[in-house]
């Protein structure tokens, strides 16, 4: 025998100002249900409440932001030049890197193989820092060593990240042999300034930044999130849902 139905007064308790707008509905769909199908406790009901919310929150987190640079690789260049080849490099590492952060959870990004070794999220900083390198030295603008950078958002920190390679690679792909030649990487510390010459840029923070990506796919398979299998590095191309 089925115990009354669970009351509206019993779960109205839950604070629906606090949900979001788009949640407040199938919170609601969810009462009047509970109210009408004589379900036999308050506890059945508030188990599935947090089920389903638990699985709302891991869609909505795990969905692709196609608004960011680098969820596809841009179209190859029509013609090959010194600008244009190091563009696509740097598209490469865009995409890679796009594929490398999407859905990373917090175990993720907490996660390190050793004592010794960086947090997922402290690599990530580092790739940040390279590609402000990267970018800065798209212009020979002048990057200002900071030892201590501010700390921003996950969120903020791919945003940026991907940003800054988009930037580097359109300057890049305008610029002819000439102008690519004259690129300087600039660095600017409390010691002083000293140049290099594009071609460091190269074998210095590109390699080294593709190399931290590597890191970060072997990091997340580690901690149970392995690389989306969407994503063909090969082609640049993603499989469709």
């Amino acid at each position: 025998m089925h115990e009354s139905p669970v009351k509206r007064e019993e779960y109205s308790k839950i604070s629906t100002a606090q949900v979001k707008p788009d949640r407040r509905i199938g919170l609601t769909l969810l009462s009047v249900y509970f109210e009408n199908s004589g379900y036999d406790s308050k506890r059945c009901f508030m188990r599935l409440i947090v089920f389903v919310f638990s699985i709302a929150l891991s869609i909505r987190a795990s969905g692709q932001d196609k608004t960011l640079p680098y969820y596809k690789i841009p179209d190859a260049p029509e013609s090959f030049s010194a600008g244009t080849v190091a563009a696509r490099m740097i598209d490469g590492l865009g995409f890679r890197y796009y594929w490398a952060t999407e859905g990373l959870r917090e175990q993720d990004l907490a996660f390190k193989p050793g004592a010794d070794a960086r947090t997922t999220e402290e690599t990530l900083r580092h790739i940040h820092a390279l590609t402000s390198i990267i970018m800065h030295a798209s212009t020979s603008m002048v990057y200002a060593v900071q030892p201590n950078p501010p700390k921003v958002d996950f969120a903020t920190l791919r945003k940026e990240t991907l940003e800054n390679l988009k930037a580097a690679s359109d300057r890049l792909r305008a610029l002819d042999d000439k102008q690519m030649n004259a690129l300087k990487i600039i660095f600017k510390r409390e010691t002083g300034t000293n140049e290099l010459p594009f071609w460091n840029l190269i074998n210095g923070p590109i390699a080294d930044a593709l190399w931290h990506v590597g890191q970060v796919v072997s990091f997340r398979r580690s901690s149970g999130n392995p690389f989306p299998d969407k994503a063909n590095l090969f082609t640049g191309s993603v499989r469709a849902d």
